[in-house]
């Protein structure tokens, strides 16, 4: 069996083979048959390790062939000058189909975030219903636009919950970060504010979401920045729009700290709602463990019941944080023993207890700002929130 013949066998039984393929397309340069070559070569190329080898043979292909073009001399050669008319004929390449589909950024939805029923519910009467069935609140000239406020700890997926609520409503979602905005030439950070709304505008339904909206929108009385104080200004201006002129348009702002957030952006028209994303409940973190541990070395009948009722008031992040610190420590000992283990029950629940969870010193400042600066009930949720735990 010829070689070009036994590659192909090996090809019908491994259509994935890439070293077959390089080695088909070797054959096929040998027999000068460079088309069918190229089309084995580009399917070889689905293993990066080949590509060196690919160029390689080509060149030596190329190098191969030069001596016995210079041989042959012009009076030799047969050339006849085509017609300006006739068209060049190419040839077909055949490759692998890719649906764009499977190259789109995959949908985040209320599915995907574990736990926080309540929250879930909140955010579905407050946001999602008016958003995605404008009859009923059309009838009574409700606007299905304006903006939102999420407020609660670091690292409890608010962000995350941004883009699930963004998914929910079927709208395009556009996350900006104030790195994304600020400039340090006079009055391009404002024009750079106006391009993201624009944006979102001729994308509708559109759904923003502003990170960090204590840096962004800082508090004016509090700035020594005239700069920041144009720049609160420009996206108040651009907020009230929303309300007034434009419909379909959310705008989600995240902050650690609503306290030093402008004051006017919490009134009607701009972000109206005040939303507290806490800590997650014992069914989030049951199923933040279990996401966190999956794929790795674990015993068998690990219990997660025990986990989550061990760390309350942990954030989706300080878990993560304790399944990294039981990893290095198993890695360790690996590593000084030479004998190789499972992640353990043990193992979690001693660096649960040597972490205290970073929640706790954002609850206890909000608490004071409830005991204090809470006339308005801007605070009320994460007000409950403390009274249950």
């Amino acid at each position: 069996m010829e070689k070009y013949e036994l590659y192909r066998v090996m090809l019908e039984k491994d259509p994935e083979n890439a070293q077959a393929w390089f080695l088909l397309g070797e054959e096929c340069l040998e027999q000068n048959q460079l088309a069918e070559g190229l089309n084995a070569f580009s399917h070889s190329l689905k293993d990066q390790e080949i590509e060196n080898l690919v160029i390689a043979s080509l060149k030596k292909y190329l190098l191969d062939s030069e001596p016995e073009l210079e041989a042959e001399s012009e009076s030799e050669l047969d050339i006849k000058p085509e017609p300006e008319s006739e068209p060049v004929r190419l040839e077909l390449i055949q490759g692998k189909v890719v649906s764009i589909e499977k190259r789109l950024p995959k949908r985040v939805t209320f599915s995907n975030v574990g736990g926080l029923e309540e929250l879930k519910k909140t955010i579905d009467m407050k946001i999602i219903r008016p958003f995605v069935n404008p009859g009923l609140f059309t009838k009574f000239r409700k606007k299905s636009g304006g903006g939102i406020l999420l407020y609660g700890p670091p690292g409890c997926g608010k962000t995350f919950i941004a883009e699930a609520t963004a998914g929910e409503c079927g709208a395009a979602f556009y996350p900006v970060h104030i790195a994304d905005i600020l400039d340090p030439y006079f009055g391009v950070s404002e024009q750079k504010l106006r391009d993201v709304f624009e944006t979102a505008r001729a994308n509708r339904p559109a759904v923003l979401f502003f990170d960090e909206m204590d840096s962004l929108g800082y508090s004016r009385s509090k700035a020594h920045s005239e700069h920041m104080s144009t720049l609160v200004n420009t996206m108040l201006a651009e907020m009230q729009s929303i309300n007034t002129g434009t419909d379909k348009l959310l705008v989600i702002g995240a902050t650690n700290m609503p306290w030093d957030v402008d004051a006017a952006f919490k009134r009607p028209g701009r972000f109206d709602k005040l939303v507290f994303v806490g800590p997650p409940d014992q069914e989030a973190r049951k199923v933040i463990f279990k996401l966190k541990l999956a794929g790795k070395p674990v015993e068998n009948g690990l219990d997660y019941n025990l986990l989550a009722e061990k760390t309350t008031h942990f954030s989706g992040a300080d878990i993560e944080n304790v399944v990294e610190n039981a990893i290095e420590n198993i890695i360790s000992e690996i590593m000084e023993t030479g004998v190789e283990r499972f992640l353990g029950m043990a193992d979690l629940l001693q660096i649960i207890e040597k972490t205290k969870p970073t929640t706790v010193e954002w609850l206890n400042t909000i608490k004071n700002y409830i005991k204090y600066s809470n006339q308005s009930g801007l605070y009320h949720d994460a007000a409950k929130y403390l009274n249950q735990g």
